[in-house]
Protein backbone atom coordinates (compact mmCIF):
# COMPACT_ATOMS: atom_id res chain seq x y z
CA UNK A 1 0.00 0.00 0.00
CA UNK A 2 3.09 2.08 0.63
CA UNK A 3 4.74 1.48 -2.33
CA UNK A 4 1.34 2.02 -4.39
CA UNK A 5 1.16 5.73 -2.41
CA UNK A 6 5.15 6.58 -3.08
CA UNK A 7 4.58 5.45 -7.09
CA UNK A 8 0.92 7.76 -6.94
CA UNK A 9 2.86 11.11 -5.46
CA UNK A 10 6.26 10.20 -8.03
CA UNK A 11 3.81 10.28 -11.24
CA UNK A 12 1.89 13.19 -10.18
CA UNK A 13 4.84 14.89 -9.34
CA UNK A 14 6.65 13.95 -12.80
CA UNK A 15 3.52 14.72 -14.48
CA UNK A 16 3.42 18.04 -12.72
CA UNK A 17 7.27 18.14 -14.30
CA UNK A 18 6.69 17.30 -18.01
CA UNK A 19 3.07 19.89 -17.91
CA UNK A 20 5.22 23.11 -16.79
CA UNK A 21 8.43 22.09 -19.15
CA UNK A 22 5.75 22.06 -22.20
CA UNK A 23 3.97 25.21 -20.97
CA UNK A 24 8.19 26.83 -21.50
CA UNK A 25 8.38 25.20 -24.44
CA UNK A 26 5.37 26.25 -25.95
CA UNK A 27 5.62 29.70 -24.75
CA UNK A 28 9.07 29.93 -26.56
CA UNK A 29 7.65 28.69 -29.76
CA UNK A 30 4.77 30.76 -29.82
CA UNK A 31 6.86 33.83 -28.93
CA UNK A 32 8.06 36.68 -31.07
CA UNK A 33 11.77 37.60 -30.94
CA UNK A 34 15.16 39.43 -30.19
CA UNK A 35 18.43 40.26 -31.42
CA UNK A 36 20.64 37.44 -31.62
CA UNK A 37 23.77 38.88 -32.66
CA UNK A 38 25.04 40.39 -31.33
CA UNK A 39 22.60 38.84 -28.67
CA UNK A 40 20.36 40.61 -26.18
CA UNK A 41 21.00 40.67 -22.50
CA UNK A 42 18.23 38.15 -22.02
CA UNK A 43 19.10 35.92 -24.73
CA UNK A 44 22.61 36.11 -24.19
CA UNK A 45 21.88 34.48 -20.71
CA UNK A 46 19.37 32.63 -21.62
CA UNK A 47 22.38 30.97 -24.06
CA UNK A 48 25.09 30.63 -21.39
CA UNK A 49 22.58 29.12 -18.91
CA UNK A 50 19.50 28.02 -19.94
CA UNK A 51 20.65 24.45 -19.45
CA UNK A 52 22.11 25.03 -16.35
CA UNK A 53 20.56 28.03 -14.59
CA UNK A 54 21.32 26.93 -11.27
CA UNK A 55 24.73 26.34 -11.33
CA UNK A 56 26.01 28.57 -8.30
CA UNK A 57 29.19 29.08 -10.29
CA UNK A 58 27.13 32.10 -12.34
CA UNK A 59 27.16 34.49 -9.72
CA UNK A 60 30.60 34.58 -9.89
CA UNK A 61 31.55 33.91 -13.72
CA UNK A 62 28.70 36.15 -14.99
CA UNK A 63 27.02 37.93 -11.86
CA UNK A 64 25.21 40.04 -14.16
CA UNK A 65 23.12 37.09 -15.66
CA UNK A 66 23.00 35.69 -11.84
CA UNK A 67 20.95 38.50 -10.94
CA UNK A 68 18.82 38.53 -13.92
CA UNK A 69 17.99 34.81 -13.43
CA UNK A 70 17.31 35.60 -9.65
CA UNK A 71 15.44 38.46 -10.32
CA UNK A 72 12.73 36.73 -12.95
CA UNK A 73 14.00 33.47 -14.80
CA UNK A 74 11.11 33.75 -17.03
CA UNK A 75 13.04 37.06 -18.67
CA UNK A 76 15.45 34.30 -20.00
CA UNK A 77 12.65 31.69 -21.07
CA UNK A 78 10.80 34.56 -22.47
CA UNK A 79 13.96 36.11 -23.95
CA UNK A 80 11.59 36.55 -27.03
CA UNK A 81 8.90 38.35 -25.72
CA UNK A 82 10.36 42.06 -24.91
CA UNK A 83 7.93 44.38 -26.67
CA UNK A 84 5.69 47.34 -25.94
CA UNK A 85 2.40 47.75 -28.01
CA UNK A 86 0.56 51.28 -29.21
CA UNK A 87 3.61 53.07 -28.93
CA UNK A 88 3.12 54.57 -31.92
CA UNK A 89 6.48 55.42 -33.13
CA UNK A 90 6.99 57.73 -29.84
CA UNK A 91 9.44 55.64 -28.36
CA UNK A 92 11.89 58.43 -26.34
CA UNK A 93 8.61 59.44 -24.68
CA UNK A 94 6.80 55.66 -23.99
CA UNK A 95 10.52 54.68 -22.32
CA UNK A 96 12.15 56.65 -19.60
CA UNK A 97 15.90 57.08 -19.27
CA UNK A 98 17.24 53.82 -17.32
CA UNK A 99 14.68 51.84 -18.34
CA UNK A 100 15.44 51.49 -21.66
CA UNK A 101 16.90 47.64 -21.83
CA UNK A 102 13.58 46.52 -19.99
CA UNK A 103 11.52 48.25 -22.16
CA UNK A 104 9.83 51.34 -19.70
CA UNK A 105 9.56 48.07 -17.35
CA UNK A 106 6.97 46.35 -19.80
CA UNK A 107 5.44 43.35 -19.30
CA UNK A 108 4.60 43.49 -15.38
CA UNK A 109 8.28 44.36 -14.85
CA UNK A 110 9.58 40.71 -15.96
CA UNK A 111 12.76 42.45 -17.46
CA UNK A 112 13.68 45.02 -14.65
CA UNK A 113 16.77 43.08 -14.32
CA UNK A 114 18.10 44.01 -17.60
CA UNK A 115 18.24 47.66 -16.69
CA UNK A 116 20.92 47.10 -14.07
CA UNK A 117 24.36 48.54 -14.52
CA UNK A 118 27.27 46.38 -14.41
CA UNK A 119 29.99 44.57 -16.45
CA UNK A 120 27.29 42.50 -18.46
CA UNK A 121 29.21 39.81 -20.59
CA UNK A 122 29.72 41.52 -24.20
CA UNK A 123 30.25 39.76 -27.80
CA UNK A 124 33.45 41.12 -29.42
CA UNK A 125 32.92 43.39 -32.67
CA UNK A 126 34.67 44.53 -35.43
CA UNK A 127 33.34 48.17 -36.30
CA UNK A 128 31.56 47.06 -39.04
CA UNK A 129 29.68 44.17 -38.40
CA UNK A 130 25.78 43.02 -39.38
CA UNK A 131 23.53 42.86 -36.86
CA UNK A 132 20.90 39.95 -36.87
CA UNK A 133 16.78 39.93 -35.21
CA UNK A 134 15.82 36.88 -35.13
CA UNK A 135 11.60 36.60 -35.44
CA UNK A 136 9.86 33.26 -34.20
CA UNK A 137 6.58 34.46 -35.16
CA UNK A 138 7.43 35.70 -38.50
CA UNK A 139 5.70 39.25 -37.52
CA UNK A 140 8.17 41.43 -40.03
CA UNK A 141 8.97 44.61 -39.55
CA UNK A 142 8.31 48.02 -40.96
CA UNK A 143 12.07 49.24 -39.77
CA UNK A 144 15.07 48.51 -37.55
CA UNK A 145 16.18 51.52 -35.37
CA UNK A 146 19.97 50.83 -34.51
CA UNK A 147 21.17 52.99 -31.49
CA UNK A 148 25.05 52.73 -30.19
CA UNK A 149 25.99 54.29 -27.12
CA UNK A 150 28.29 57.55 -27.39
CA UNK A 151 32.24 56.42 -26.54
CA UNK A 152 33.21 57.45 -23.52
CA UNK A 153 30.28 55.84 -21.69
CA UNK A 154 30.74 53.47 -19.51
CA UNK A 155 27.55 51.06 -18.95
CA UNK A 156 29.57 49.30 -16.36
CA UNK A 157 28.85 52.51 -14.27
CA UNK A 158 26.39 54.50 -15.41
CA UNK A 159 22.80 53.74 -16.32
CA UNK A 160 21.71 53.99 -20.26
CA UNK A 161 19.76 57.27 -21.28
CA UNK A 162 18.56 58.48 -24.91
CA UNK A 163 21.02 61.28 -24.54
CA UNK A 164 23.72 58.42 -24.37
CA UNK A 165 23.09 57.29 -27.57
CA UNK A 166 23.35 58.23 -31.50
CA UNK A 167 21.25 56.71 -34.16
CA UNK A 168 23.60 54.72 -36.86
CA UNK A 169 21.15 53.23 -38.77
CA UNK A 170 17.43 52.99 -39.78
CA UNK A 171 16.41 50.43 -42.36
CA UNK A 172 13.19 50.21 -44.41
CA UNK A 173 10.70 47.62 -44.46
CA UNK A 174 11.36 43.45 -43.90
CA UNK A 175 8.96 41.20 -45.18
CA UNK A 176 7.71 38.29 -42.44
CA UNK A 177 10.63 35.91 -42.44
CA UNK A 178 13.02 33.78 -39.38
CA UNK A 179 15.76 36.64 -39.62
CA UNK A 180 16.38 40.41 -40.39
CA UNK A 181 19.90 41.81 -41.04
CA UNK A 182 21.49 45.36 -41.35
CA UNK A 183 24.76 45.93 -42.10
CA UNK A 184 25.78 49.08 -38.84
CA UNK A 185 29.04 50.98 -38.99
CA UNK A 186 30.23 51.50 -35.46
CA UNK A 187 32.43 54.55 -36.85
CA UNK A 188 35.41 55.18 -34.46
CA UNK A 189 34.04 54.06 -31.48
CA UNK A 190 36.65 51.67 -29.41
CA UNK A 191 35.73 49.54 -26.30
CA UNK A 192 32.46 48.71 -24.64
CA UNK A 193 29.19 49.79 -25.91
CA UNK A 194 25.81 49.49 -26.01
CA UNK A 195 24.20 48.73 -29.23
CA UNK A 196 20.01 49.66 -28.81
CA UNK A 197 17.97 48.09 -31.51
CA UNK A 198 13.83 49.05 -31.73
CA UNK A 199 11.84 46.76 -33.69
CA UNK A 200 8.89 47.93 -35.02
CA UNK A 201 7.18 44.85 -35.85
CA UNK A 202 4.51 45.05 -38.98
CA UNK A 203 1.74 42.97 -37.88
CA UNK A 204 0.34 45.39 -35.51
CA UNK A 205 1.67 48.32 -33.39
CA UNK A 206 4.07 46.42 -31.29
CA UNK A 207 7.86 47.66 -30.85
CA UNK A 208 10.79 45.64 -29.67
CA UNK A 209 13.40 47.20 -27.45
CA UNK A 210 16.85 45.81 -27.50
CA UNK A 211 19.81 45.92 -25.04
CA UNK A 212 22.89 44.08 -26.80
CA UNK A 213 26.67 44.39 -24.68
CA UNK A 214 29.78 44.45 -27.25
CA UNK A 215 33.28 45.58 -27.19
CA UNK A 216 34.77 46.83 -30.43
CA UNK A 217 38.50 46.07 -31.58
Amino acid sequence: MNFRKALSQVLGVLAAVTALLASVVVGVADAHGSTTDPPSRNYGCHQRWGSNFQDPTMATKDPMCWQAWQANPNAMWNWNGLYRENVGGNHQAAIPDGQLCSGGRTEGGRYNALDAVGAWQAATKSRQFTLTITDQARHGADYLLVYITKQGFDPTRQALGWGNLEQVTRTGRYAQAGTYSTPVNAGSRTGRHVVYVIWQASHLDQSYYLCSDVVFQ
